[in-house]
């Protein structure tokens, strides 16, 4: 099979590699699109804690069984499915409690083993999902980041009524705020520098500004909920800024191991701030899956961009300039660019 190998950081090539077998609990899948993801960019400048190198990456897929290990009996070759990634030890503290998404050994299709951006990829028959047919290969390989959407959602627990502010309008920062435009807020703003992506959040329902500043500037006593969607330190410490007394900060984008912020610790104790982070999908696949079953979410809209896997260096550097939403490698198309269906 071809795949997309992370020979190093910074290195990255187009290989042969053999085809997949299953193990006895596991299924092979036929990837039909893996989405490019902003740790990607961290895998790919090794900045990222976890990856294996040489590996292949690629955790946000969907695709076609078309081989199942001798002990699994709820998939079946044929079967349409979404993965979810998360790899716990289950033997920890933190996965003997449930928090499985807080293993102290976590692994990840497609860091720590190989995943999706691949013809074919071999995981564990508990992470695939089958997919209804309403739901499309496209839609599958966005299930994950959504579901990491709803897990962030699940740990900040917005009151109804609660104002929104999302830094960050990518593909995430979308998905948040057409979540919390479904939580009966007050207003929902979004600060995004991209002039394509605030008309983004707008056609979605959401107020948009530039800068931080220029959000504070329309409701001056702060936002009850505010959600970082960037993992850049000075947006952080600007997100934090704009928090309510009694409101709350959730980190939700993927900053360096080596990154500090600055926050004011006696305005955390006066105004009663609560900062809480999100890590993975936790539980929330099943009721992510469960939404965009139900028809409430469209998640084929945020997909920009198609490449094969030949493309995925120049994709790569289009989602580092800011020029991408979305996009999704496809196996098979040829060419390495251009447009195509995902389902």
């Amino acid at each position: 099979m071809k795949a997309v190998v992370l020979a190093a950081p910074g290195q990255i090539e187009v290989r042969t590699l053999p085809d997949p077998a299953p193990a006895r609990d596991q299924v092979v899948v036929r990837v039909h699109a893996c989405g490019i993801c902003g740790s990607d960019l961290q895998l790919v400048d090794g900045t990222l804690a976890g990856a294996a190198y040489p590996f292949v990456p690629g955790h946000e897929l969907a695709g076609e069984v078309v081989a199942v290990g001798a002990d699994v009996a709820d998939l079946r070759v044929g079967d349409r499915v979404a993965a979810d990634p998360s790899l716990p030890c289950g033997t920890c503290a933190p996965c003997r409690r449930g928090a499985v998404n807080l293993c102290r050994r976590f692994g990840v299709i497609g860091a720590s083993v190989d995943g999706g951006f691949a013809e074919y990829v071999a995981l564990p028959a508990r992470n695939a999902y089958v997919l209804p047919e309403q739901v499309s290969y496209a839609a599958g390989a966005l299930l994950e980041p959504f579901a990491c959407v709803v897990h962030g959602f699940q740990r900040l627990a917005p009151p109804a009524g609660s104002a929104f502010l999302v830094v960050g309008a990518g593909a995430i920062g979308l998905m948040l705020l057409e979540l919390a435009l479904r939580t009966a807020p007050a207003e929902v703003v979004a600060v995004e520098r991209h002039a394509e992506r605030r008309a983004v959040a707008e056609r979605l329902g959401a107020r948009a500004h530039a800068t931080v500043a220029e959000a504070l500037a329309t409701r001056p006593e702060g936002f009850d909920c505010v959600v970082d969607a960037t993992g850049v330190p000075a947006a952080v410490e600007e997100a934090f800024d704009t928090v309510a007394p009694g409101g709350r900060l959730l980190l939700f984008g993927v900053a360096r191991a080596s990154d500090r912020v600055r926050l004011a610790p006696y305005r955390i104790y006066r105004d009663e701030i609560t900062v809480l982070g999100s890590m993975s999908v936790g539980h929330a696949f099943a009721p992510a899956l469960e939404l965009v079953a139900g028809g409430a979410f469209e998640l084929e809209r945020l997909v920009t961009h198609t490449v094969g896997l030949e493309g995925f260096a120049e994709a790569v550097e289009l989602l580092r300039r800011g020029e991408a939403l979305k996009t999704h490698v496809i196996p098979s198309l040829v060419d390495g660019s251009g447009a195509a269906s995902a389902r």
